[in-house]
């Protein structure tokens, strides 16, 4: 633990707010982790309250990590927790280096990359790994100046308490309160929030006597009710009292005044404390004040100019005025509000000039991209917008833009619009910096301003990479809202250009075949990738390759020639392969390979695809991919019966950081599962959330969705509506195998014979010249419910049983059983064998609505033998644990963290966090020490 400050404070008037902090202490000593959050004005003793409680979390052999948010770095990410994770560039431990190979520039952003989030993923896996190490406190002090990483983070790490040893504790004070902040005190548990008011009379009195040295007299008792019970103004008011020797303490101990020139408000006795330093130590601090509230003093020998040996005297002027404190190797302002009285002492223009100079003195230090952002940002923050962009600001920006963006594409904008500003129209440069511009502003979300600025910068820009790059930024801002068919005629346009090379044409024609895969002319789309590729011959653009055997790709997966997609992925990844700028691309072909092998029914190397895609998406913060690549996992997981984990990973990431049209579809499959366990109140609440969703997700058919909402309605009993349901989609559409086996099943059961037959007629067309196991069986499975023939559903059971689809199996055996009992020549063996058969699979996927509705079906037909099933009667403790949670609470017991158990069974470390999560909830309890001391138990009764 790095010291916190170098002296003690003075805590007086606390004793029950820091007797339950130590409470808390000892239980994560114990190891049951909390979040806390500690909230009160300037001043009033919120940071000497928690130091004072993270004294006695050492002393109980606790780890202690501290950062404070600062006004000053509030736009750029991570930064309070990278201070209190020690993660610099002088880091040495693999698993903070990780952290700093993101944000300190040792990755490179391509599009789509978002470092920030990706270094979150990392940081939230380092305090995990911490905590194995031994119990650990997390403090983020003035966490209203956080960012809004850091508070997602922090967000995060509250819902993850219960699972490990540790204490996190948020300091803030009540305004300024952004939305975000105001979600963390919905998440901490009210009983777990501590509001320090202003102190009362008597704890006053007894502060003024500790700092004064003797009991207040009564002139002296009078000012210090005017400091309005804040330890701060009292601490400084007694000071500068002391120090202006207008206090003595007479023989009987009474702390008398003896002058009358007293501070009358806390930024006055601040500006006594202040006021007694010389002028060189006061402009040393100026420019710390420059740096922030915490600072690297080799960042202040930069800035300054000056050796060591120069800024010691001011420096140990400071400590001695108790204006600094150490913090480390570094240090910091006593309190937050000195150093504002410092830095609002300057007049903006000169503040502004200072904080120049020092980017300036950084980036020649090459320092890192964020330390010389912070400095740059008051000169575009400030209203005067007279001031230049420096040409070497100007130089830096476009030697760090692409990082930049990705660490910090907010901070990006800001800086790049400022330099583009005033940057010559004509200026090469100028093109350059819009482009980086550009690609900000599509980062951020602002896709209008995105396409506006590239727009323009395409009427005067020649140099032919960076005009490929703008349009490749205005096709991807008018796809994201729906208009890019519009880039069509300008790229056509720029492919008769004269003095393109090959590569040139070719990202042009990716460009156009991306476009013309998107309006579904799949033929089209194909003819423009190989031309491209046709264009590139031999030449080497990885780029351009990977993006046309994409595309090739997609044709084929839309056609449905699923086998002939699979060399084309494999083909694309050899060339993108360990390429960072291509991580999009790798993303999508990963995701893509993963669904082609789930529809060749090759579920395994599907899954193993799909974890793959996870396990790059959460390294590298692509966020959107995240969602997309859980989704798939848990149709594929839905699809091979594996439900209990399908449910899991629906939860693993929040509905309000996914595309509207996967929100819908992992509540659809959520929805299935639950209706078909009899859950329908769980069912519904999914089906609710989706209908949040589902307008935003336009005209897009998200098959999960249309089956949950027709199970709902066989649930209510009304088949003809569940069928409507089925086939809303025009028949023109690409309807989902499994939805057309069930619109057979819903059209035979009301006696619609006519739909029946048109749809086991498209089946029947999908299955042609196809081995895919699953789609053979589809064409068996319908035409045995429109013949009512038992052996051709015997013949669809067993190809969806190869086909590892037990949900579909047993569909096929139930319309067996009924069609051998309902027969002429009625066969009761065969559909009693069938029935038991179907229950039994029914029974292993805990689909106790279909295992009731067989029953009943089968008793009305006289067919009342079958087997007693088993299946998950209890809902809570230890047995209520599915298999995958059983054996995670197992790793558990072992003593094994989240990314080692997340290792060891090729899962995500979020999505172990949900199990681990779930079996909290279930055995109900609060830590991962009392999971393994219920494991003991339930081993012990067991025998």
């Amino acid at each position: 633990m790095r010291p916190l400050t170098d002296g003690t404070e003075l805590l007086v008037g606390r004793d029950s707010e820091l007797s339950r902090l130590v409470g808390w202490i000892r239980e994560v000593a114990a190891g049951r982790g909390r979040a806390v959050l500690v909230d009160g004005e300037p001043g009033i003793g919120k940071s000497a309250l928690v130091r004072s409680a993270c004294a006695a979390a050492t002393d109980a052999g606790c780890q202690v990590f501290w950062g404070a948010g600062d006004e000053l770095g509030q736009a750029l990410p991570l930064l309070p927790l990278l201070d209190a994770l020690e993660i610099t560039p002088a880091t040495r431990d693999p698993r903070r280096d990780a952290v700093y190979q993101l944000l300190g520039g040792g990755a490179v952003a391509g599009k789509g990359a978002d470092l920030a989030a990706a270094a979150a993923e990392q940081l939230i896996a380092l305090v995990d790994q911490l905590c194995q190490d031994g119990p650990a406190v997390l403090v983020v002090d003035e966490l209203q100046w956080a960012d809004s990483t850091t508070v997602a983070v922090w967000s995060r790490l509250a819902r993850l308490v219960r699972q490990l040893p540790l204490l996190l504790i948020g300091v803030l004070r009540p305004v300024p309160r952004r939305d975000d902040l105001r979600s963390l005190f919905r998440i901490v548990r009210p009983a777990e929030r501590l509001r320090l008011g202003r102190l009362a009379e008597p704890a006053v009195l007894e502060l003024v006597a500790a700092l004064a040295g003797g009991k207040p007299g009564a002139r002296l008792e009078e000012l210090a009710a005017g400091a309005a019970g804040n330890p701060l103004y009292l601490t400084e008011l007694v000071d500068a009292l002391t120090r202006s020797s207008c206090l003595e303490v007479d023989p009987a101990g009474i702390a008398e005044l003896t002058g009358a020139a007293t501070p009358d408000s806390l930024p006055e006795a601040i500006a006594d404390r202040l006021g007694f330093l010389t002028e060189p130590a006061r402009a040393v601090l100026r420019t710390a004040a420059l740096l922030g509230v915490g600072f690297s003093v080799a960042d202040l020998v930069t800035v300054t100019n000056s050796s060591l040996a120069e800024l010691l005297p001011a420096l140990d002027e400071a400590r001695a005025a108790g204006v600094l404190v150490a913090a480390g190797d570094d240090l910091q302002f006593r309190h937050p509000l000195i150093r504002t009285a410092l830095y609002d002492e300057m007049p903006t223009a000169v503040r502004v000039a200072w904080h120049q100079s020092a980017a300036w003195a950084l980036a020649e230090a090459s320092a890192p991209v964020e330390r010389v952002a912070r400095q740059l940002l008051p000169m575009v923050s400030t209203t005067d917008t007279r001031v230049p962009v420096p040409d070497w600001a100007v130089k830096w920006l476009l030697k760090v833009a692409m990082p930049l963006i990705g660490q910090a594409p907010v901070v990006a904008v800001a800086l790049l619009r400022r330099a583009v500003r005033d940057a010559p129209l004509d200026d090469a440069v100028t093109g350059a910096l819009a482009c980086r511009l550009a690609d900000a502003y599509y980062r951020v979300g602002n896709v209008a301003q995105a396409e506006r600025i590239a727009c323009r910068a395409l009427d005067r820009v020649r140099d032919p990479d960076v005009r490929v790059d703008l349009h490749t930024t205005v096709v991807q801002s008018r796809g994201t809202a729906g208009r890019a068919a519009e880039s069509l005629p300008a790229l056509n346009e720029a492919l008769n250009q004269p003095g393109l090379q090959a590569r040139h044409r070719a990202r042009l024609l990716v460009l156009i075949a991306r476009i013309r895969r998107v309006l579904g002319e799949v033929d089209s789309a194909g003819r423009a990738a190989s031309a491209a590729l046709a264009e590139l011959g031999a030449a080497e653009d990885r780029w351009a390759t990977g993006w046309a055997l994409h595309v090739l790709s997609q044709c084929a997966m839309t056609r449905g020639e699923w086998a002939a997609a699979l060399p084309l992925f494999e083909r694309a990844m050899a060339v993108v392969r360990g390429d960072p700028t291509l991580i999009e691309l790798t993303l999508l072909l990963r995701i893509n390979q993963s669904v082609t092998f789930g529809a060749l029914d090759r579920y395994a190397d599907a899954l193993t695809a799909a974890g793959q895609a996870r396990e790059l998406a959460d390294r590298t913060g692509s966020v959107a991919r995240l969602t997309q690549v859980q989704s798939a996992i848990g149709q594929l997981l839905l699809g091979a019966g594996r439900w209990d984990d399908a449910l899991a990973e629906v939860d693993v990431v929040p509905d309000d950081h996914k595309d509207p049209g996967v929100v819908c579809c992992d509540h659809g499959v959520a929805a299935i599962i639950h209706f078909h366990r009899d859950e329908t109140a769980a069912a519904r609440r999914h089906l609710d959330v989706a209908a949040l969703h589902s307008e935003r997700a336009g005209d897009e058919v998200v098959e999960s969705l249309v089956r949950a909402r027709s199970l709902a309605f066989e649930h209510a009993g009304a088949p003809e509506r569940a069928l409507a349901v089925l086939t809303a989609v025009p028949a023109g559409e690409d309807a989902g195998e499994e939805r057309l086996g069930d619109a057979v099943r819903l059209a035979m059961t009301i006696g619609d014979v006519r739909t029946a037959a048109e749809i086991e007629a498209r089946a029947r067309a999908i299955a042609a010249e196809s081995a895919v196991p699953h789609r053979r069986a589809l064409a068996l499975y319908c035409r045995g419910l429109l013949e009512r023939d038992g052996t051709m559903l015997l013949r669809a059971a067993d190809g969806y049983a190869d086909a590892g689809r037990p949900l579909s199996q047993a569909k096929a055996l139930e319309a067996a059983a009924l069609a051998f009992a309902e027969a002429r020549t009625e066969d009761r063996g065969s559909a009693r064998a069938a029935f038991t058969h179907a229950i039994d699979l029914y029974a292993e996927l805990d689909a106790q609505w279909d295992v009731a509705r067989l029953r009943a079906l089968f008793r009305a037909l006289g067919i009342r033998r079958g087997p007693k099933v088993k299946h998950r009667q209890a809902t809570h403790g230890w047995d209520s644990l599915t298999p995958t949670e059983g054996r995670i609470a197992a790793l558990v017991v072992e003593g094994l963290s989240n990314p080692q158990i997340a290792a060891r069974l090729y899962l995500s470390p979020r999505t172990v966090g949900t199990h681990v999560s779930h079996i909290l909830t279930k055995l109900g309890v609060h830590s991962r020490i009392d999971i393994a001391r219920e494991a003991a138990r339930h081993q012990s009764a067991s025998g």
